[in-house]
């Protein structure tokens, strides 16, 4: 008699093991899963955001080769007829002008546009970290519901430090820690 209540404890004890593990998991997934979200949302703003910008540089470039061809055919024009050079130095001026500046708004819109690829490659580093936390702490419930069903603590134990794993992802991805896992990224994807 005392063995059946000792062994009934025992899983009475395994059970609630397994299901504040269980509890604990499914809160962090849950936060994880919130903080994804908006980063995917982020990433996607950011990434329409480096491409109006890539837009705009090109458009400027186009704009400065159509000035620098401009400039160009007056400056033919003047050495063809040099009668008329005096009238048409005014519009060299002015387009010389104008090169500057698209020259001057190209070089700023690159650097804009290769911050926002940067930015977008930093918040890509953090949604990876949140799919392996994701991915851990799955396999860390399904461990734990192996342990439920089997009455073992091997599978238990298999949870927690599969749930570990998963919570360091889990800290990197808020914390927005710089852990090198290109080599796990590459091989999952």
């Amino acid at each position: 008699m005392e063995v059946e209540i000792s062994v009934e404890a025992e899983k009475k004890r395994l059970n609630s093991l397994v299901a504040l593990t269980v509890v604990l998991l499914s809160v962090l997934m849950g936060l994880g899963k919130l903080k994804d979200e908006n980063i995917v949302q982020a990433r996607q703003l950011l990434k329409a955001d480096a491409l109006d910008s890539w837009s705009e540089y090109q458009s400027k470039k186009i704009k400065l080769h159509l000035t620098e061809a401009s400039l160009r055919q007056a400056q033919m024009l003047a050495l063809a007829n040099p009668a008329s050079a005096a009238a048409l130095e005014p519009q060299q001026r002015q387009l010389r002008g104008e090169i500057k500046r698209y020259q001057a708004e190209g070089g700023a819109l690159q650097r804009k546009a290769e911050g926002q690829e940067t930015g977008f490659e930093a918040l890509n580093q953090r949604h990876d970290l949140f799919d392996i936390s994701d991915a851990a702490l799955s396999i860390a419930v399904a461990s734990a519901a192996v342990a439920a069903l089997s009455a073992n603590l091997l599978p238990l134990f298999s949870s927690w430090a599969f749930g570990a794993l998963g919570l360091l992802f889990w800290l990197a991805g808020f914390g927005g820690w710089n852990l090198r896992i290109e080599w796990l990224v590459s091989l999952l994807g």
